[in-house]
């Protein structure tokens, strides 16, 4: 195509991605992923930071990975930044599938302790997926802090996180498990379950550890309950 052709197309995009209909959006993202092209990169970031339906902007993002990587990162790093909840979350969830290593300096603390759920519970899975093995008992530091945070969806997205970090996240959920907080305690309990047996659930772990702190009632416990 020649420069006037592509403008002409990136115009259409940019107006398709404005339709009323959720499913014509849908349908129009899912091109761009099948067609990449270098100008559709900045259209698309810029409509993940406004987009109202989730099943949408997960589509952009999966268009998204299927440009090239190098240019999406230099597109997608500065929205980490942004003002905007929804553009910090949604940035932090197109590096987790990313799975570039590159953006892994770009987690910082500020995202993993974002006052904003759904950006923190984003950049948890984003640092748990990036993290180079050498800083995994750092990262488990800075998540620890996190214990006993939010609702259910909450605290289940920051043990699944931690225990994808492994044995680095021993320590950091030793410490959590002698906290003043009994939240923190059970949250603590029901991770450190999760991390020896990754095929236990989130529930089931979670309900264990609360009977644990409730029954014994002290912050150090060694084991869970069967």
């Amino acid at each position: 195509m020649t420069q006037d052709q592509i403008e002409i197309v990136v115009d259409r995009l940019k107006a398709a991605l404005q339709e009323e209909s959720a499913s014509a959006r849908l349908q129009t993202v899912m091109a761009t992923g099948l067609r990449p092209h270098p100008r559709y990169i900045d259209v698309l970031v810029e409509r993940f930071t406004v987009e109202p339906e989730f099943h949408v902007r997960d589509m952009l993002t999966w268009a998204l990975i299927h440009h090239d990587h190098t240019l999406v990162l230099e597109r997608v790093l500065p929205e980490l930044d942004s003002p905007l909840p929804q553009a910090r979350s949604q940035a932090l969830h197109t590096l987790s599938k990313l799975k570039d290593q590159r953006a892994w300096p770009s987690i910082t603390t500020e995202h993993l302790t974002d006052p904003e759920d759904q950006v923190a519970l984003t950049a948890w899975r984003a640092a748990a997926a990036l993290v180079p093995e050498d800083e995994a008992s750092a990262l488990a530091e800075v998540l620890s802090t996190q214990f006993g945070r939010g609702d259910r969806a909450m605290q289940r997205g920051l043990s699944r996180a931690l225990a994808a970090l492994g044995d680095a996240a021993t320590p950091a959920i030793e410490r959590a498990k002698k906290h003043q907080s009994s939240t923190v305690r059970a949250h603590a309990l029901a991770t450190e379950k999760m991390v020896k047996d990754p095929d236990v659930g989130f529930d089931v772990a979670l309900a264990a550890a609360r009977r644990t702190v409730a029954i014994l009632g002290a912050p150090l416990v060694d084991h869970l309950e069967s």
